[in-house]
């Protein structure tokens, strides 16, 4: 790569701040313009977009910066934190069962999805997804399905069990941003129909309507003009939670690795993993406390804020160009992808999920952490604990999911 236009991490997030500043500011007009922009483009999918630019055209180098870092480990935590603390878990029981039954449709659909497309292209394409050792494209493959079941510690363990070289990891990642983001894309944008899908699949949401309109019920309840002091606390607790949820990592995962090796497959020894979970735990716990009152001087707001910078610097590394380097490869992720859809809809169709179950249990595969909280979020604030949770169920099972599909694509392959 050609050396980037700009490499200090401290411009680059200021024009990552520019574009969500700019987003939001749009996306909030009354301009008839950007009405019509926003009611088909949905505002979290630029978010996403926009960055994406900053890499794809040399402006940046994103494998240089550590924005995403610093987002996925510091805002990611203490966003959770704080999108959980006001949490009913009641309610979220409530929900039943059909966002299990989702999410796990979803798993099977990336384990099974997989050596279909290859069959489908042994048959019709079979240069598509055939080559010589050490380069067999099923094993490359086999990080798509990693990342697609449960996020990045995930995908590095399957490029290590399958022998992944780094050439081919490249172009499957390419495969699993492109075609995962406009997976996720499309999700979006299916929100603002949410009600129409709903009725096709003949859904009964009400639950979830309950959940959202006892929630709005409680902040309305509780909300009040934020003090300096209140800023003050939301931030301290969500960052006091972020150092706990950091500590409490440093001692797991490595007592873990060194004691039970094996635990490895389940990403149990996986430093990001016990983060999220630790976080999670803690929002959760705090959620029965008087600290839920935070909710009331904008607790989750800030949460939404840490939680789309992290959006932006995770569309950082996409590069939208990268669908012409090896266009096969990516028509056999669409595939893939198509089959883990198919088997969605016609699950949610037979058990009458709706559409909310739909979409943040393919993202809570998909997407994992980073990306189901968001999608739940954007249904209402006060759902975004059932993505936090799903994603967890994710990365425990992602490695086990994965390791089962490569073996199958492996059997598959020509």
């Amino acid at each position: 790569m050609n050396t980037p236009l700009l490499t200090n991490d401290a411009v680059i997030f200021g024009i990552i701040m520019l574009i969500l500043g700019f987003v939001f500011t749009t996306s909030s007009s009354d301009h008839p313009i950007w009405k019509r922009f926003y009611s088909v483009v949905p505002a979290l999918l630029m978010c996403y977009f926009l960055p994406s630019l900053l890499g794809t055209f040399g402006i940046i180098d994103p494998q240089e910066s550590n924005l995403y870092f610093v987002a996925s480990r510091y805002m990611l935590p203490a966003s959770l934190v704080l999108l959980t603390i006001s949490v009913d878990l009641k309610e979220i029981l409530k929900l039943g069962p059909k966002a299990l039954i989702m999410f796990i449709t979803a798993t099977l659909g990336i384990v099974f999805g997989g050596p279909l497309a290859i069959l489908l292209f042994s048959a019709i394409a079979p240069d598509v997804v055939s080559a010589p050792p050490p380069n067999e494209v099923w094993r490359g493959m086999t990080a798509i399905a990693g990342s697609w079941i449960g996020g990045g510690a995930n995908q590095a363990a399957m490029k290590e069990v399958f022998e992944v070289n780094d050439v081919l990891f490249s172009k499957m990642v390419a495969v699993d941003i492109i075609v995962g983001n406009t997976w996720l894309g499309i999700l979006l944008a299916g929100i603002g129909y949410s009600k129409v899908i709903d009725r096709k699949l003949k859904a009964d949401a009400s639950a979830i309507e309950h959940l959202k309109e006892k929630m709005e019920a409680f902040q309305a309840s509780i909300t009040k003009t934020p003090s300096l002091t209140d800023l003050m606390k939301i931030l301290a607790v969500g960052f006091i939670c972020t150092a706990a949820a950091h500590y409490g990592s440093d001692l797991i995962a490595p007592a873990i690795a060194a004691n039970y090796p094996y635990l490895e497959q389940y990403s149990l020894t996986s430093g990001f993993f016990w983060i999220v979970v630790i976080a999670t735990t803690l929002g959760v716990g705090l959620s029965f406390t008087k600290a839920k009152n935070l909710e009331g001087a904008g607790a989750s707001k800030i949460g939404s804020v840490f939680i789309y910078i992290l959006v932006a610097t995770i569309g950082m590394h996409m590069d939208v160009m990268a669908v012409f380097d090896d266009p096969a490869l990516f028509a056999v992720g669409a595939v893939w992808m198509l089959i883990h859809v198919t088997l969605l809809i016609l699950v949610a169709k037979l058990i009458r999920a709706p559409y909310f179950f739909v979409a943040v249990g393919s993202t809570a595969n998909v997407g994992g952490a980073a990306s189901a909280p968001v999608v739940a979020a954007a249904f209402h604030p006060s759902l975004a604990p059932v993505g936090v949770l799903l994603a967890v169920l994710g990365y425990v099972l992602g490695t086990y999911g994965a390791y089962l599909c490569g073996i199958l694509m492996g059997v598959a392959a020509p």
